[in-house]
């Protein structure tokens, strides 16, 4: 596709924009400081399964790169933040306001 040529009417149709709004990030963030950081979307509720597993103590995740990362105990650094370890496997996300049907993230 050239500078000049416009997006195909498929690609910028209502329903293709909806579904891509009901469909969490690839990459998220709880800490403020974090470019990928949201409070938009983050107000919605993201729902996380990573190896199976439904989490909710995932600070950040990426489900391209398959990755999770979540506070190491009760442990923080020498900023107050805490401390994190970064976990692999499969990964996926939702939102959680959209029920149980609600489409999945996943790679």
């Amino acid at each position: 596709m050239t500078d000049q040529e416009s997006p195909s009417p498929e690609a910028t149709s209502p329903a293709v924009v909806a579904a891509a709004a009901d469909v969490p990030p690839d990459r998220l963030a709880i800490n403020p400081r974090s470019p990928h950081f949201d409070a938009d979307t983050l107000q919605r509720g993201i729902g996380i399964r990573f190896k199976g597993v439904v989490r909710n103590n995932v600070e950040e995740y990426c489900i391209s790169e398959g990755w999770v990362r979540v506070q190491a105990g009760k442990t923080l650094d020498r900023k107050g933040n805490p401390l994190t370890i970064k976990l692999s496997g499969p990964v996926e996300a939702w939102f959680e306001d959209l029920g149980e049907d609600a489409p999945v993230a996943k790679a």
